[in-house]
């Protein structure tokens, strides 16, 4: 039988591998941002930061409150409802956008993926990529390949069209 900490384990390793998997491809990725849709308290932030140093990182989240260690300048933190702050970066062209902002529950995530799917197609450029911890319902985003480590449905990775 597995755990809530089973599932909190292989999601955060399949985060980690995607991510890795990108950052080894970065040089095929368009110019622009990273955007981290929804920072918490910064572990995956502090990941990009190191796998890809030379990009901006822009965070969205209700409060800055990653851990001291990793915490974002406050210029590079979009304060906020998510679902709303995320209309400001319309047309910013980002590489990549990153959402891991599900709840666990499945009729709170059904409203997220609502709205996330097409907030995430407005901010990235044509071939950028999405990388999520919820399924992302778009006609303008294809679901890509995920590094073998990764079970099908545990995390996704799609690029822009």
């Amino acid at each position: 039988m597995r755990t809530r900490l089973d599932d909190f384990i292989s999601r955060i390793s399949a985060q980690r591998d995607i991510l890795d998997y990108i950052a080894e491809k970065q040089a095929s990725l368009p110019d622009g941002p990273i955007l981290e849709i929804g920072l918490g308290n910064g572990r995956t932030y502090s990941h990009l930061r190191v796998r890809f140093p030379n990009r901006h990182i822009i965070a969205f989240d209700r409060e800055n409150g990653a851990h001291g260690s990793c915490r974002p300048d406050d210029g590079d933190v979009v304060l906020g409802d998510i679902k709303e702050t995320c209309l400001s970066y319309t047309g910013k062209r980002a590489a990549i956008g990153h959402a891991d902002i599900g709840t666990g529950y499945p009729e709170k995530d059904a409203v997220i993926r609502e709205w996330l799917p097409s907030r995430v197609v407005a901010v990235l450029a044509p071939g950028g990529l999405a990388v999520s911890g919820l399924e992302l319902m778009h006609p303008e985003l294809e679901e890509m390949q995920l590094p073998a480590s990764v079970g099908k449905g545990r995390y996704f990775l799609y690029r822009r069209r």
